[in-house]
C-alpha cells in the first residue's frame, strides 16, 4: 500500500471488504504466506481421481475441491457457514458436485459407508467417529489442519500474551483417529512465515479466519489496530507463523 495511506483508510478497506467463501485473493499485494510443501490440492486431485463415492467435510467455498480435474462419479461437499453455501454450490457446479449445508457440530447427513473418500481442508473441528463411520472399509480419510498456536504472534498483537496453545496439536488428531478405529498411514507438519504489509490486510484477515481474535471487531479493537499500524509504517511487515499438519488415515 502506499506510504500515505491514513490508518482509517486502511481500517475502511478491510471493514468494507467481503469475506464470503474461503478464497484469500482480496489479500495480493498486502499480505503472505507460505504453502505447506506437500501441496494438498494435488493430494486431493489424485486421490478424487481413483475414487467412486467422495465427500468433502467443511468445503468453505468450494475453492480447492473446484481444482480437482477428474472428479470421480459421486462427489459430495457439506458447509456449515450459510455465507459460504451459495459460493460452494457455484464453484462446484461445473464438477457436477453436490453442496449440502449442514448444521455445526451435526452428525454427517449420510449413511453408514456411503464413501471410499473423505477429505477436508482445515475443518473447524473433525468428528473423527462420524468420519470412520461414513467411510467404506479400506477408504481414505485425508486432511490438512490448523496446527497449535498458528499466527499466535498476530493473537497476541492484538490481545496481549496468551497461554499455550491446549487444541489442535497433531497428537491429539492421532489419537482421535485411532480411537474411532481408523490407522494414521501419514502425519506431516509444516510452520510457514505469514507477512502482512499493512493493517487494512490484518482487519480483513481478522474478520475473515475468526478464532484468530474471537470476537474481534474493529471498534473494540482499535487502539491495538493502531499500534500494530504505527509498529509496521515504522519497522516493516509483521511476520507471524502458521502452522499446518496434513494426516490420512484408513479405514
Amino acid at each position: 500500500m502506499p506510504a500515505e495511506t491514513s490508518f482509517e483508510d486502511l481500517i475502511a478497506e478491510g471493514v468494507a471488504a467481503p469475506v464470503d467463501g474461503w478464497a484469500f485473493d482480496w489479500l495480493a499485494g498486502r499480505a503472505t504466506e507460505e504453502r505447506p510443501p506437500w501441496g494438498y490440492a494435488r493430494l486431493v486431485a489424485a486421490r478424487m481421481a481413483r475414487a467412486h463415492a467422495a465427500l468433502d467435510i467443511d468445503t468453505g467455498g468450494g475453492e480447492v475441491l473446484a481444482e480437482v480435474p477428474h472428479p470421480p462419479p459421486l462427489l459430495v461437499a457439506t458447509e456449515a457457514w450459510p455465507p459460504n453455501v451459495p459460493v460452494a454450490r457455484a464453484n462446484l457446479a461445473p464438477l457436477g458436485a453436490s453442496v449440502v449445508a449442514v448444521h455445526a457440530d451435526a452428525p454427517l447427513p449420510f449413511g453408514d459407508a456411503t464413501f471410499d473418500l473423505v477429505v477436508s481442508r482445515h475443518p473447524v473441528r473433525t468428528d473423527w467417529p462420524e468420519v470412520a463411520r461414513v467411510l467404506r472399509r479400506g477408504g481414505t480419510f485425508l486432511s490438512q489442519q490448523i496446527g497449535p498456536g498458528t499466527v499466535r504472534e498476530l493473537s497476541e498483537a492484538i490481545l496481549g500474551p496468551l497461554p499455550p496453545p491446549a487444541h489442535r496439536h497433531p497428537e491429539h488428531a492421532v489419537a482421535a483417529a485411532q480411537a474411532a478405529g481408523l490407522t494414521v498411514v501419514d502425519l506431516r507438519e509444516a510452520t510457514l512465515r505469514t507477512v502482512f504489509h499493512d493493517v487494512g490486510a490484518v482487519v480483513w484477515f481478522l474478520r475473515k479466519v475468526i478464532w484468530t481474535v474471537p470476537d474481534f471487531t474493529v471498534a473494540a479493537h482499535r487502539p491495538a489496530l493502531r499500534r500494530l499500524h504505527d509498529r509496521i509504517r515504522a519497522e516493516g511487515p509483521f511476520v507471524a507463523h502458521a502452522r499446518r499438519f496434513l494426516v490420512e488415515a484408513r479405514a
